[in-house]
């Protein structure tokens, strides 16, 4: 009597445990396709608020790790090993990864960052109602081409040429380079379009410029501008051309000016909508969101090197100063 009694008190202990969910019981996996320097900048932070909203690698969560190096061929490698592990969910950084993965992801659920114009690029068929397997955060509206050039004029108001390094297979590209065409002309300022695709090219378009124009350079944000930015600021610098970019992280390599979004930010807020799908939410219930705050950083010490005096007013704005 004793022992059924026992057997019955267990039994009812154990049906008054709470039943665990499909995301509990099951360990989840999800692929992070990033650059190099998202992942040394931002993984640990991310798998902490991975942790915070309930999914740990020592409980119930893989992880996947591969890093771009911004080659086409290397990056369609990079998507497919990513699909044949099966994973839940993948965050992937940049327009060109984005536009690999989209054709081969099936139905798995993606979600993006550091993506421009998703909607002109095919990625989603709107903001609101994404649709399909795909959703995520948006990082610049096509204006912020004229913001770069405005920017990097009044940082060198004796600029009147400027080499815009781009990806002229990329549709976000192309909508950035008309919008820094029709400030262009206001600023009196000719404009140098190059498209690259890797260091050959970079080299090339920085030396052939500098040869016949005595200006500044803006690298659009890409992979292959991500990768070869040390490069860019090297060679750029070399020649005496002062550079912006879109991320601070360059700010602190030597380029002259960023302006963008905060990159630990904005890879942080994909975690909300990886826990969402992972806990069931489709894609295309989760619209994507626009970035809402920026920031400006200036080097001082790069603006010495050039023999330049950056204008207090643009100093006033910065959040930023590196000296």
């Amino acid at each position: 009597m004793e022992r059924r009694a026992f057997v019955l008190g267990l039994s009812t202990v154990v049906a008054a445990w709470p039943p665990r969910t499909r995301a509990e019981a099951a360990i989840r996996t999800i692929g992070l396709w990033w650059s190099p320097s998202q992942l040394n900048d931002g993984l640990f932070r991310y798998k902490q608020r991975l942790a915070q909203l309930g999914w740990s690698e020592d409980r119930n969560l893989r992880i996947q790790v591969r890093a771009w190096q911004g080659d086409m061929g290397t990056m369609r490698e990079q998507a497919s090993e990513l699909l044949a592990m099966h994973p839940d969910v993948i965050v992937a950084s940049s327009n060109p990864a984005l536009a690999i993965l989209k054709p081969l992801s099936g139905g798995v659920p993606v979600v993006f960052v550091f993506v421009a114009d998703p909607v002109g690029s095919g990625f989603v068929e709107s903001l609101a109602h994404p649709g399909g397997n795909i959703t995520g955060f948006t990082n610049f509206e096509p204006a912020m081409g004229g913001k770069w050039l405005e920017l990097l004029r009044e940082a060198v108001p004796a600029m009147k040429s400027v080499l815009v390094l781009m990806h002229p297979e990329t549709t976000a590209h192309k909508e950035f380079s008309r919008s820094i065409e029709a400030v262009a002309g206001s600023l009196q300022v000719e404009i140098v379009p190059a498209g690259v695709h890797n260091a050959v090219e970079i080299e090339r378009a920085i030396a052939d410029f500098a040869a016949n124009h005595n200006g500044g350079v803006i690298a659009l944000p890409h992979p292959v501008t991500e990768v070869h930015s040390d490069l860019i600021i090297q060679q750029a610098t070399s020649h005496s051309l002062p550079t912006i970019f879109a991320s601070a992280t360059h700010a602190s390599a030597g380029a002259l000016i960023t302006y963008g979004i905060v990159l630990a930010a904005a890879l942080l807020q994909t975690t909300e909508y990886v826990d969402r799908i992972l806990r069931g939410t489709k894609p295309a219930d989760l619209p994507v969101q626009a970035p809402q705050t920026f920031e400006l950083a200036v080097n001082l010490k790069t603006a010495k090197s050039l023999g330049l005096t950056i204008a207090p007013t643009l100093l006033a704005r910065a959040d930023e100063v590196i000296e």
